[in-house]
This record gives structure tokens, C-alpha cells and sequence, in this order.
């Protein structure tokens, strides 16, 4: 979608608030968000925590996502991040030193990136959360139609003083194609590369390979589904420092697990 295709919105765009994107009846849904822990290994600290959409009654995301249409793609976008800030904020994500709060984005929702942040920075200031403690995730399995109006999006973003990152890194086939267009602060690998990677020499030489690239581009790596301590300590051993997955916390939805 480019900057002025606007005919997936059925009437004249309007950006809305964090007030509107607060009110359920707008949506035509409610939903909830859970935290997942994303870990410093190298300090043993938390290093953010990934705000995950569910339903009010534990729904999974998968059901929630599954609501998503072209005439609320937009107000759910907004919605979930001002969700994310305001629950973050309530369970004192912000009191966590250099901590981060990560949140998945539709960059097929976002009009004009820098009218589309209004409702986020309006939630980040209401619920006195940092802008500068905001990381905002696009999957590279999100279809993208316009990769230049995504490039743009992040630019925006970094603009701001948000983190970037690509999540899923890996997932599909455009993540090399993406990252030669734009550079994000952060590539989250897919778990697809790094499951059982202690036993896989190709898995290993993909992400040394990958690694050494993010180095070159000043880039920092996270690695996802890590639920064993040997693919830890594989992944440890190729200098990847963060990581994400049920080794260190499943997501939860009423706190923030603790290191």
C-alpha cells in the first residue's frame, strides 16, 4: 500500500486517538495482551519484553487475528499498541532499567507514518511510558505491498527514537531482499532456524553467516524459540547474545516474568 493508495479504508482517512483506540465497541472486539520475555544473556537481564495479542478468556492470537479485515485492519493496528503501552505500564515495564517494550505492527494499517503514530505517543504519554523504550516488530511473513512505504514507516519510527526490528527473520523468502533495502536495529531470527540448531551444522552456519552480516551492518540479533539450554549455549558459542523463548518464560498475561 503506498503512501497515497487509500481506497482499503472505507471513508475519507481519519487518524484516531489513544481515547478512541481505548473503546472496545469501536472495534467491534476486545482482546488482551501477553508478555513475553526477551533476555540479555550476557547480562542476565531482561533485555525487553514482546507484547503478544490474546483474547479476553486466553483466546490465542491465531483467533483474534482471524477478525482482522480490511475495514478494521487500521483501529486494531492503533489498538494494539496503545493495549500494549497500558497494560506495560500498569505492571511497571517502564520501572525496568534500559528495558524495552516491543510491539508487532501491520505496516498494511499505517496511512502516513507520522500521522499514524499519533494515537501511540498521545497512550505513551498518558501512561508516562518512554517513547525512547518503544521497539516496534514487522514479521517478514507480513505480505508487504509497498516495500519503499515500509522503508519509510521505519525511517519514521526511527525518527522518533523507536527500535525497528524484522521478526521472523529467515521465515520467508524476502528477508535478505528486505534487509538490502532497509536496515532495522534489530533481525529476531525464526525459530525455524534456530530449533535444535546444537545439532544442526547447516542451522549453525546459516546463523554465523547472518550474524556476521548484522555485525557488518551494526545490527543486534535476537534469537526466538529457544527451548532448550543446548540451543542456548550453540547460540551462545555463535555470539548471539539475546534470546527469546520457553527456556526463559512463556508469555504471561497479569506480570513480567523475572529473570
Amino acid at each position: 500500500m503506498s503512501d497515497l493508495d487509500i481506497s482499503v479504508f472505507p471513508k475519507p482517512f481519519q487518524p484516531i486517538g489513544c481515547k478512541e483506540c481505548r473503546n472496545p465497541a469501536a472495534l467491534g472486539f476486545e482482546f488482551q495482551m501477553a508478555f513475553q520475555l526477551i533476555v540479555d544473556t550476557k547480562e542476565h537481564r531482561p533485555f525487553a519484553y514482546e507484547a503478544l495479542v490474546r483474547g479476553v478468556n486466553g483466546e490465542s492470537a491465531l483467533e483474534i487475528l482471524g477478525k482482522i479485515n480490511e475495514s478494521n485492519r487500521y483501529h486494531f493496528d492503533q489498538a494494539c499498541r496503545v493495549k500494549a503501552i497500558e497494560q506495560a505500564s500498569r505492571l511497571k515495564l517502564q520501572e525496568i532499567p534500559d528495558c524495552l517494550l516491543s510491539i508487532n505492527f501491520l505496516p498494511n494499517a499505517v496511512y502516513r507514518a507520522e500521522t499514524c503514530i499519533r494515537a501511540t505517543l498521545q497512550a505513551a504519554n498518558q501512561f508516562d511510558f518512554p517513547k525512547e523504550r518503544l521497539m516496534f516488530e514487522v514479521t517478514e511473513g507480513e505480505q508487504i505491498h509497498d516495500v519503499d512505504h515500509l522503508k519509510r514507516i521505519f525511517s519514521e519510527y526511527s525518527r522518533q527514537g523507536f527500535t525497528t526490528a524484522i521478526d521472523d527473520f529467515g521465515a520467508g523468502y524476502s528477508g535478505l531482499n528486505l534487509l538490502a533495502t532497509f536496515q532495522p536495529h534489530i533481525l529476531k531470527l525464526d525459530m525455524a532456524l534456530t530449533r535444535q540448531i546444537d545439532k544442526d551444522p547447516v542451522r549453525q552456519a546459516i546463523v554465523a553467516g547472518i550474524s556476521l552480516v548484522a555485525d557488518r551492518l551494526n545490527i543486534r540479533i535476537i534469537a526466538e524459540g529457544i527451548e532448550t539450554a543446548g540451543e542456548r549455549d550453540a547460540l551462545t558459542e555463535l555470539g548471539i547474545r539475546y534470546m527469546q523463548g520457553f527456556l526463559f518464560s512463556k508469555p504471561s498475561i497479569d506480570s513480567l516474568t523475572a529473570m
